[in-house]
């Protein structure tokens, strides 16, 4: 009998963790899905800026409005927030929990700075009056960098909200698959901003 409820609870334990193993490959073929559909919106928020970026409306031009060095500056800071972002995840696989926070952390301040250097550029442009309004070119440049900004936010708080997870259980199966989903978000947003950069920036003010 003792033989037959050993066999009984590692049989449970078994199909338990099946379970869980195959709750975890479904949140993370969630995630995929909603990559794609984020690829199809900033594809379409591209395609539109192309198509607005000459109709100025007599208002000024990406040449007249665009401060390059700023966004080189900020360009490095992303760029530098992904690296840092892959030695999160390099420091979570090699069981180091401090240097997993660690890494977590700064990748969050670097993505906090670029932030406030992109709001810095807002708060410019509308005081230089290049608001929304002004022109269908202004307003497909807002549309399309704001809703990158809105990303690089949510990606933020999701880290916050992660490292606080790492902080009370430790390197778990679950917080293992969170810290590798965020790392490919955050990965992501730097190859969207890269995308930024070359339409929108360089090409703007050559």
């Amino acid at each position: 009998m003792a033989a037959t409820a050993t066999e009984h609870g590692h049989g449970h334990d078994h199909s338990h963790g099946h379970e869980e193993h195959n709750q975890e490959s479904m949140k993370v073929f969630g995630f995929w899905l909603f990559l794609i559909t984020d690829v199809l919106m900033f594809a379409t928020l591209f395609a539109t800026y192309v198509v607005l970026r000459n109709n100025t409306n007599g208002g000024p031009t990406a040449e007249e409005l665009f401060q390059l060095p700023i966004i080189i500056a900020n360009t490095f800071i992303l760029l530098t927030s992904s690296f840092t972002s892959g030695l999160a995840v390099l420091a979570m696989h090699q069981g180091k929990l401090k240097q997993l926070i660690g890494w977590l952390a700064v990748t969050m301040l670097l993505g906090a700075s670029f932030l406030g250097l992109e709001i810095y550029e807002f708060a410019h442009l509308v005081h230089e009056g290049a608001t929304m309004q002004t022109s269908a070119f202004l307003s497909a440049f807002y549309t399309l960098v704001g809703a990158h900004g809105l990303h690089v936010t949510i990606g933020l708080f999701w880290m916050i909200g992660i490292v606080l997870q790492l902080a009370k259980r430790g390197i778990t199966p679950v917080t293992e698959r969170k810290v590798n989903v965020v790392s490919l978000y955050w990965h992501f947003l730097d190859a969207v901003w890269i995308f930024v950069f070359t339409v929108v920036y360089l090409m703007g003010v050559m």
